[in-house]
């Protein structure tokens, strides 16, 4: 493949969904044939949407509500273009709503929201990698995991939220066996970035990621990487990106903590 025509992270995202015009797809195939490890990513990305479709999707066929209808029949008032889009922006709600009753497809329909420009997918990309890396580096550690402990949360949450310039928050993980052990303040590619550790009674940890975005952005679509032995779930949420990291946790267990904290997170 000429490398005057370089793969982007959105054309791999366009690509999993089957959304890529089929000369370009032909030409990523044979980006990809080359590259095992990125073909294996995307294929993980295609079963897990698959798998999603099939478990949801009668929630994605359930109808609007009748006034919503009534609404998208009726004729627009003097907004015009503004009534119109506040229709399908309610319409659009409610199939969100509908299916964040299984939180899973909450995440699946998130993913529709906004497609990632290159810039900010191959940024998404570079994130996931740098909270993998500093996974590895901290979670083995036994008596320095963390520089704040969770006996002193609020000072953690404060001198975080200060130095990244956005506010944060420990999530609480209990639900789901995880107690937070701490967090600290690590280097990013752009500025400082916030890490919180958490671990089950076996030792079996997961760390959060947090970084701040120079301008917000609109919701953007869920993922999902893995480096190494290392998994990895990230979004970005208007101000903030995020990634929730484990080596001990199974792709579906760290998926259920990653939905914990998101709902936890979303403003």
């Amino acid at each position: 493949m000429s490398d005057e025509l370089p793969v982007t992270e959105a054309e791999l995202q366009s690509y999993t969904d089957g959304r890529l015009a089929a000369g370009r797809r032909a030409e990523v195939d044979g980006w990809l044939s080359a590259r095992p490890e990125e073909a294996e990513r995307i294929a993980a990305y295609q079963r897990a949407g698959e798998e999603l479709r099939a478990l949801y999707a009668s929630v994605l066929t359930e109808p609007l509500p009748e006034r919503l209808q009534q609404a998208a029949s009726g004729k627009p008032r003097s907004h015009g273009g503004r009534a119109r889009w506040r229709v399908v922006a309610l319409a659009a709600g409610w199939a969100i709503a509908g299916a964040a009753l299984g939180a899973i497809a909450g995440w699946n329909l998130h993913a529709w929201r906004a497609a990632p420009t290159a810039a900010v997918a191959d940024s998404m990309v570079v994130m996931a990698r740098r909270a993998a890396v500093a996974h590895a580096v901290y979670s083995p550690e036994v008596r320095h995991p963390v520089e704040v402990g969770a006996d002193q949360e609020q000072h953690l949450v404060t001198w975080l939220s200060k130095r990244l310039g956005l506010k944060v928050k420990a999530p609480k993980l209990e639900e789901a066996g995880m107690a937070l052990v701490g967090g600290r303040l690590l280097p990013g590619e752009t500025g400082p970035v916030a890490q919180f550790m958490y671990q089950t009674e076996r030792g079996r940890r997961i760390t959060l990621y947090v970084r701040a975005e120079a301008a917000p952005h609109a919701e953007i679509s869920f993922r999902y990487a893995r480096e190494n032995n290392v998994g990895v779930f990230y979004w970005i949420e208007r101000e903030g990106s995020y990634a929730v990291a484990s080596a001990d946790l199974s792709k579906d267990e760290l998926l259920k903590i990653a939905t914990m904290v998101y709902k936890q997170l979303e403003p």
